[in-house]
C-alpha cells in the first residue's frame, strides 16, 4: 500500500536536478561564511547563465509512502515534478539565503517512533530506525519536531578540538523545531537557527540546531539564544534534559553535553551548519570516503 502527499511550493523551496554532482558558491550566511549549494544540472548550464542558491526553483514536491507506518518496509520517497525519486538529504538545498534554512522533518512533535533518512539507502529515504531486526521508539513521545538540515554532515574522521575532541557521527545535523505546530514526516520547512546543543552520544558528537520554523506566530520573536529563553521560557533545558536521559529507560548512561552544558549562541549555530556543510561539500565530491553512505 502507498500513499502520495503533494507538498506545495508554498511549504517547501527545493529544486531536483540531474546526475552530475557540481559545487556553486551560493549566497553568504548571515555570519559572513560562504555556504554550498549543490547543483546537479550547473554542468548544463554552466554555459548560459549563473545558479545558485539565491535564485531556487519552486516546484511541487511529492511525498510518496511505501508501505505500511511502523513497519519494517515502511518509507517516504520524495519525487520532483516528473516523478523522480530524489534524495532529501542531497538534493534539497541547506540556505535560501538571508538567514533562512531548509529543515526536513523525520519526527513529528508529539510522537515517539523513531524516524531517520536512511542514509545508507538509494534516494535516502525517510524509514524508521531499527536495532537487531526491531522497530525503534523513543520511551516516550519527543515534544518538538525533529529532523535534519539537508547537505550537511559531521565527519567522524573529523575531532572536534572545542567539544572534548569528539568525533562527527556520521550523519546530517538535526535540528529541533520548537513552533507550537506539529508537523508531517517529510515536510519540508524553512527555518532559523537559533541555538546549537554540542550532545556527545557515546563518544560521538551529535549537534542539535534549535530552530523555530519561519510561519510559527512567535518567530518574529525570536532571533537568538536568549530571546528562546524570553519567550519559550524553559525550553532550552527541557531539550537538554530531554535527549540527555532519553536512553535510561534502556538501560544505557545519560548523554553528555559539551561547551559547558549550556546552548550556544545563534553565531555558534551557524558556524557549525557553515563547517558541516563544507564536511558534506567534500563527502559529494568523494574527497573523503563514503564507507557506506549513498550519496544519489
Amino acid at each position: 500500500m502507498a500513499a502520495t502527499r503533494v507538498i506545495t511550493a508554498a511549504q517547501t523551496t527545493s529544486y531536483f536536478l540531474a546526475k552530475r554532482a557540481f559545487l556553486l558558491p551560493a549566497k553568504n550566511s548571515s555570519s559572513g561564511a560562504p555556504l554550498l549549494c549543490f547543483n546537479r544540472r550547473a554542468l548544463a548550464l554552466k554555459s548560459k547563465r549563473p545558479f545558485s542558491c539565491s535564485a531556487i526553483y519552486n516546484p511541487q514536491v511529492k511525498v510518496k509512502e511505501k508501505g505500511l507506518p511502523e513497519t519494517l518496509d515502511y518509507r517516504v520517497f520524495f519525487l520532483d515534478g516528473s516523478g523522480k525519486k530524489v534524495s532529501p538529504w542531497h538534493d534539497i538545498p541547506l540556505t535560501l539565503g538571508d538567514g533562512v534554512y531548509n529543515f526536513i522533518v523525520e519526527i513529528p512533535k508529539e510522537s515517539k517512533a523513531k524516524m531517520e533518512v536512511a542514509t545508507d539507502e538509494a534516494s535516502t529515504p525517510i524509514k524508521q530506525d531499527t536495532k537487531k531486526g526491531k522497530l525503534r521508539y523513543y520511551p516516550y513521545n519527543i515534544n518538538w519536531n525533529y529532523g535534519l538540515l539537508p547537505q550537511t554532515w559531521e565527519d567522524p574522521s573529523q575531532a572536534n578540538p572545542e567539544v572534548e575532541g569528539a568525533f562527527g557521527d556520521n550523519d546530517p545535523v538535526d535540528v529541533v523545531e520548537i513552533g507550537e505546530a506539529q508537523r508531517k514526516i517529510g515536510e519540508v520547512l524553512k527555518i532559523k537557527p537559533l541555538a546549537a546543543l554540542a550532545m556527545i552520544d557515546e563518544g560521538e558528537l551529535d549537534w542539535k540546531i534549535v530552530a523555530i520554523s519561519l510561519d510559527d506566530p512567535k518567530a518574529h520573536l525570536v532571533n537568538d539564544v536568549d530571546d528562546v529563553e524570553k519567550h519559550f521560557p524553559g525550553t532550552l533545558t527541557a531539550i537538554r534534559d530531554w535527549f540527555r536521559d532519553y536512553k535510561i529507560p534502556d538501560g544505557k548512561p545519560a548523554n553528555r553535553f559539551g561547551l559547558g552544558d549550556k546552548p550556544a549562541n545563534k553565531d555558534y549555530a551557524l558556524k557549525i551548519i557553515h563547517e558541516t556543510n563544507e564536511s558534506w561539500s567534500k563527502l559529494v565530491k568523494r574527497s573523503v570516503d563514503a564507507g557506506d553512505l549513498s550519496l544519489f
